[in-house]
């Protein structure tokens, strides 16, 4: 994940894209009738209209791309997004930031044998389907480090979602470029002082669910849902770049160290 100035000075091409909201389309609206648009797959940039979901989903759906991605706020939180502005746009997106982010590899395998991969820019999470408790055998690069975790679930996730479910669980705050993920117990039941881990990006994580049948585990990456899953192995995807344009006075970095301080 690293930080620099954005690229190139010179914005001509813009994609405005948004969220269903009436907030969102009626800046869809403006922005376009204003500064014009231009498919995304000609944009020099795209800009997202919309709430942190949305900002997740537009990641996902021009990942291929490789278009650096700038959002404004019309959504409720907006941690992942600029505030939303119309004058200007031009010159706020040449003097952007752009953080780039590496995905999560999941890769599931369900107890009928299916494989089945997805990306997650926040967390993959093992999460129990029903009433009962999640066991789960944790390894890291292949040596088991937790024989048994009973749990509603768990989580691994990026610096960029250390702040999303990940701080609900009580996870730690990982600065952008510290260049590790965390791994975070939910709702631990034994052993119940075990606080989760840090780790280094490079780590590849293993869960293997224990008693599948009695006690299913669906996996999420993002928002991509695998039931019943026996088995699921997470790693950084190095392969993979997102760019994401921030705001000079409040890039993202600034943002996950200020939470660490919020009431």
């Amino acid at each position: 994940m690293i930080q620099t100035p954005a690229t190139p000075p010179d914005v001509t091409a813009i994609a405005f894209v948004a969220a269903q909201s009436d907030l969102a389309q009626e800046a869809l609206m403006r922005l376009r009738h204003r500064y014009g648009h231009t498919p995304p797959e000609r944009a020099d940039i795209i800009v997202a209209l919309g709430g942190d979901g949305f900002m997740l989903e537009t990641l996902h759906r021009y990942m291929a791309m490789s278009r650096p991605i700038y959002g404004m706020n019309r959504g409720t939180v907006g941690f992942l997004m600029n505030t939303y502005g119309e004058e200007d746009l031009p010159k706020r997106l040449a003097r952007a930031q752009h953080v780039v982010l590496h995905p999560l590899r999941m890769v599931a395998v369900t107890c009928g044998g299916e494989t089945i991969e997805a990306l997650a820019i926040n967390e993959v999470s093992m999460l129990r389907e029903t009433r009962q408790a999640a066991k789960l055998r944790i390894s890291i690069d292949g040596k088991v480090r937790l024989q048994e975790l009973i749990c509603d679930g768990a989580l691994v996730c990026t610096a960029a979602g250390s702040t999303a479910y990940n701080l609900s669980a009580h996870g730690p705050i990982l600065p952008m470029g510290s260049n590790v993920m965390a791994l975070t117990p939910i709702s631990a039941f034994r052993p119940r002082r075990w606080r989760g881990a840090i780790l280094p990006h490079t780590a590849r994580v293993a869960f293997e669910i224990q008693e599948s049948n009695k006690r299913p585990v669906s996996a999420v990456a993002d928002y991509t849902e695998v039931r019943k899953v026996a088995r699921v192995e997470v790693h950084e995807a190095r392969d993979v770049q997102l760019t994401m344009l921030f705001d000079p006075e409040h890039n993202l970095e600034e943002r996950i160290l200020s939470e660490q301080f919020a009431p």
